[in-house]
């Protein structure tokens, strides 16, 4: 946890030399308990109620939330430090592509408050056991490490999970309201 910590904020320094004004709108919104929309780079209401439906498109970074078939809030994701091919084994440290559901609310996550996400499926098991290797697990939508919430938004300029979804601290907290367990989480490349 302390080599994560530590990445987390060295990261998190080096994106605020580069687009320091950024990261600082966004964590203002945020902080302020808005929404701040990634596409127009503009701080708007923040929508209420619940979602039915995640999608995760890892090749964006960009987290998309919906009710009814409609856009609700999108979110810049930090992914698994082991790149944008499908997670295959546990300690891959990258994030696993399909379709699952929200499983569990951790409310004493080592991060501000995590989603379980149902991974691994029956099918990714068996293949994982074909190869001799376990597929892994405790893949989740999470927020900032513990006392690490100040990084804020600049915590997405490196990918620095072990195969998660990253998100700031006050975006898990709207996402834990709003994501109920059964919900189904979309992940692509």
């Amino acid at each position: 946890m302390k080599r994560l910590s530590a990445l987390i904020l060295l990261a998190g320094l080096a994106g605020c030399s580069v687009t320091s004004g950024q990261y600082a709108a966004i964590d203002a919104c945020l902080e302020g308990g808005q929404s701040w929309n990634y596409r127009s780079a503009s701080c708007e209401r923040a929508a209420e109620g619940p979602v039915d439906l995640v999608r995760v498109d890892k090749s964006e970074h960009l987290m998309s939330t919906y009710r009814a078939g409609r856009l609700v809030r999108e979110f810049r994701v930090a992914l698994g430090r082991g790149g944008p091919r499908p997670k295959v084994q546990q300690g891959d440290g990258r994030v696993p592509e399909g379709v699952y559901w929200i499983t569990a609310h951790n409310p004493a996550s080592a991060f501000h408050l995590s989603l379980r996400i149902g991974y691994p499926t029956a099918e990714q098991i068996a293949a994982a056991a074909r190869r001799g290797v376990s597929a892994g697990g405790d893949i989740m939508i999470h927020g900032l490490p513990n006392g690490r919430g100040g990084i804020g938004a600049r915590h997405t300029s490196v990918d620095w999970t072990d195969g998660c979804i990253a998100v700031t601290n006050r975006e898990i907290e709207w996402l834990y309201k709003a994501v109920k367990v059964g919900t189904p989480v979309e992940i692509r490349a």
